[in-house]
This record gives C-alpha cells, structure tokens and sequence, in this order.
C-alpha cells in the first residue's frame, strides 16, 4: 500500500464523469489528483498536519481553477509532508507515503502522494508544486518528469503571493514529457503569463544545440554518491552525442547560499506556528504540530536578526546565478546529491540537527530555482545499482519553458523513460 491518498473524492469524481462536466482540455475527463495543499471546493486542506482542522473549502485557490482548465477529474486529495518542509513524505502520527518502486524507499516530497500515484500508473498526471524541489524531487525518487515553471507563468500561490520571495510554483508530474507540455500549454490557454515570453504547445525537440554548463558538485563541497555521479557523467556523454556544447563549471552561487536559504526555510516554518490561525485557519492548533516543523520555527528565534540580511543574499545570489545564462543556455546537475534514501533516513520524529545535516545535503541542488524564479525540469533518464530511479537536472532562464521542453523530448527520444511494468 502506497498511502498515498489522503482525502477520497471519487463519488464526486464518477458523478462529474457521468455528466461529462469536464473543461475541454488536453487531459478531458482524465482521472487526476490534487495535492492537499491547494483549496479545491468540497474537498478539506489539512496540508500534512495534524495542527490543521479539516474544514471544507468553499472555494477553489486561483491555480485550482486553472489546474481544472486542463480538464482533469478530481479523484481526491494527495499526500504531502507537514507544510511541504521536508523531503521525504513521512509523518509523525501515520503510515509514510512509499515508493512504488520499492516500498521501503521514500517518494521524495513535498509532492509525494502525487509522484507514487503517477510512477505507480495509477494516474496519468497529478498535481504537484514546488517551493524548494517539491516537484522536482519527488519527480526524480519516482522516475517522473517534474517541471517546475518560471515564477508566474502559471497563477501564483496565496501563499507564495504574501511572502517576501515567492518561491512557490504549481505544476504536475507525469510520466512523459508530451503530458507535461501539453498541461503547461492549457494553462496558457487559461491564463497567459504577463511578462514573459508566449509558450504555446511544445511538441518535439528543436533544432537549435545549446549550451550547456554542467555542476558536477553540490553546493555543500561533499561528493556526489557513486550511481548519482554515472549517471550525470553518461548524461555529459548523451548530450555531447547530440551535439550540444557542455562544459563543467563550479557552482555559481556562494556557500552562503545555503546558510541564506536556511533562514528563510526556517521564517516560513515560524510563521506557520505563530501566524497559522490568520494564514491558514482560525482553528489552527500550533500544539499538534510536527517535531520537525517545531524546531525548524526554533531555529529562526536563533537567528532571526539575521533575517534581513538573508533576504538580501537570497535577492544577491539570485542575480548572480542568473549571469551564467549570459554565456549557457542551460544548466545541467543531477536533481539531488545522492540516490533516493531508505524510509527513515530523513524522519520527521528523529534528531532535527541530524536530520536537517542531511537534508541539506540531499537537497542542494533544486532551490536556487524557487529562490531565482527560474524554471526547472527533473528527468527520469539514470537507475541505481539498486534499480531506483536517478534524475537529471536541467534549468533554463526566465521564462525559457519552451528551450527546457525541447530539450526535454529530445533526450526522451534518445534514450526513453523506463516505467514500473504493471
């Protein structure tokens, strides 16, 4: 069993598909799934939390109505972890969410509940969003394409909305790269971005070779585990046999980065435990929350005079990771530092100093994205010795979803998604 399904909604879902009351999109009528992070009207958002009530939203969020544009049919609501704070989709006072490509591995996370369900194809599509890797993650845990669009091409978050940095984007996960292309097209469709060049429907490589600069370390200065660091070297090789130019380069942002991102990851966290009534429900009870989201909140009373000056280097670093597209056209990486870890390994309940070292050292790579705005894609193009799924990396500038997506299916041809066989 996979726990991946935290609010059933299928009565609804079948009475919808008996009237065929679907929106004409790409994916009509297409069982999907939101995650229960996002107000959809008739379904309660408890967001991973015991601390949440489960009050029945009355309204749908400005992205739902965009997400239902695409035509899906919500079956239900996803799992996510406490406040999408963690990456791993394990809980305090429940069952984790499981891989379904072996159940005693994570799923990733935030979007967990999301990624199982599609790389168990259970699901063509689901919803997912991402304010550090949430997408991306789970994507690459899972063996799914996780594209997390340029800040504001889709409709923004309430959430991402009244922080200081809007690191939130919505999306989906999927299991090929023509799904993903086809549900960012309805989105336009729906809503186009302001601001940012026009993407229409993406529907094959393009001809252009780009330039490519590859991040062979992380952030942190440790080493990329073994199969992780195959299978970015055998992705140099695959991109270089199709005639792009990739060249290796230090990573663009300072270590300070990580110090800057903490502190912010740490206000989020705080202000849910002392502002959770007024931002997310009058009935929020603070005393039910999670050890881990707990703690985080305690390491911003540490530091919290230092919360100015994180904003600032946030803002700095973003600028200055945005100059490498002044001579590449992408950014290539694996999607974490090291193969999708054990159930357990990043428990929410276990030691926060221990367990937050090895956050920090699995996610190094994704949240200069949120933090930039810039758009990002994981791939699933590598497996471990322990046959699990291994993701590629690739970001492009401000609004270049259409470059990303080229690129995309071009590498889908070359070397194919391998798929759970049912």
């Amino acid at each position: 069993q996979l726990n991946a399904i935290v609010v059933d909604d299928r009565e609804r879902a079948l009475a919808r598909a008996a009237a065929d009351d679907f929106a004409p999109g790409s994916f009509r009528g297409v069982p999907s799934i939101i995650k229960n992070n996002t107000l959809l009207a008739g379904l309660p958002t408890m967001h991973g939390s015991a601390a949440v009530p489960e009050v029945i939203a009355t309204v749908n969020e400005p992205f739902t109505d965009q997400l239902l544009s695409s035509g899906v049919n919500i079956v239900g609501a996803s799992t996510l972890p406490a406040f999408g704070l963690t990456a791993t989709t394990e809980f305090v006072d429940r069952d984790p969410t499981r891989n379904p490509w072996n159940t005693e591995y994570s799923c990733g996370a935030s979007s967990g509940g999301s990624a199982a369900l599609v790389a168990a194809g259970a699901l063509a599509i689901a919803h997912a969003n991402d304010g550090g890797g949430s997408i991306r993650i789970p994507a690459a845990c899972c063996g799914l394409v996780g594209f997390k669009p340029t800040r504001d091409r889709v409709v923004a978050s309430p959430e991402g909305e009244a922080a200081p940095i809007d690191i939130i984007s919505n999306g989906i996960v999927s299991r090929s790269v023509r799904d993903t292309a086809a549900f960012l097209a309805d989105t336009q469709k729906f809503a186009p971005a302001k601001g940012l060049p026009e993407l229409g429907l993406v529907e094959g490589p393009g001809k252009r070779r780009l330039r490519i600069a590859a991040l062979t370390q992380p952030l942190t200065g440790a080493l990329l585990d073994r199969d992780t660091n195959d299978a970015l070297f055998a992705n140099i090789e695959l991109l270089e046999s199709l005639g792009h130019r990739v060249e290796s380069i230090p990573v663009p942002v300072d270590r300070s980065y990580i110090r800057d991102f903490t502190e912010y990851w740490s206000l989020l966290a705080f202000s849910l435990e002392f502002m959770g009534k007024r931002l997310i429900d009058k009935g929020f009870d603070r005393s039910q929350l999670d050890q881990f989201t707990r703690s985080l909140s305690r390491n911003f009373c540490k530091t919290f005079w230092r919360a100015p000056f994180a904003l600032y280097g946030l803002k700095r670093q973003n600028a200055k990771f945005r100059e490498v597209y002044r001579s590449f056209d992408v950014v290539l990486s694996p999607t974490l530092a090291h193969t999708t870890p054990r159930i357990g390994y990043l428990d929410p309940a276990g030691d926060f100093e221990e367990i937050f070292e090895r956050l920090v050292r699995y996610v190094s790579f994704t949240p200069i994205n949120n933090t930039s705005g810039t758009p990002a894609v994981s791939l699933p193009l590598a497996q471990s010795s322990d046959d699990l799924p291994i993701g590629l990396h690739y970001c492009a500038d401000l609004g270049q979803e259409q470059s990303l997506l080229e690129l995309c299916f071009e590498l889908e041809a070359a070397q194919g998604f391998r798929k759970i066989q049912t």
